[in-house]
């Protein structure tokens, strides 16, 4: 083989970004992974019933901002704590975040998975008050919704 054979055939195959995705992917899984983990250990005595700023009063006064209108609260402050909140709730849905993220790092990452991630924690940024509205989080939804287009539709 021929020095020019070789290096057609090595260029040939940087002309696809399966290697570049391969990598992003599992890096934002692992990302998620951390900070969903974080997430689980912070948000009981941060946020929840008992801790120092309980988001049922921050609901609460988003509420009635709004004028009592649950559905308005809803648009402007958009969690999927709307539905149901306690402790017990604030620990699950962290440790699933912690599961689903673990799966994407495995390589099993989809644009279906990928906005689920994104959800979810968009719901515990937009629930966490003064804890959750650092730099690193705003940045993590950023990049996670980029990579909901990065990811195939569906990865069997």
């Amino acid at each position: 083989m021929k020095l020019d054979e070789f290096l057609q055939k090595l260029f040939a195959a940087g002309k696809d970004y399966q290697l570049t995705r391969f990598v992003i992917l599992r890096l934002i899984g692992f990302v998620y992974a951390v900070a969903f983990l974080v997430a689980a250990n912070q948000l009981v005595p941060l946020i929840g019933e008992h801790g120092l700023t309980p988001v049922i009063h921050f609901m609460e006064r988003i509420q009635s901002h709004f004028g009592g209108s649950r559905t308005a609260g809803m648009l402007q402050v958009p969690t999927l704590f709307w539905f149901g909140l306690s402790d017990h709730a604030l620990s699950i849905f962290a440790w699933i975040g912690f599961a689903l993220s673990l799966v994407v790092c495995a390589g099993y990452a989809n644009a279906i998975l990928m906005s689920i991630l994104w959800a979810m924690y968009m719901s515990i940024v937009h629930i966490g008050q003064i804890w959750y509205g650092y730099g690193w989080e705003t940045q993590l939804l950023e990049t996670g919704f980029l990579a909901i287009f990065l990811a195939p539709p569906l990865d069997p």
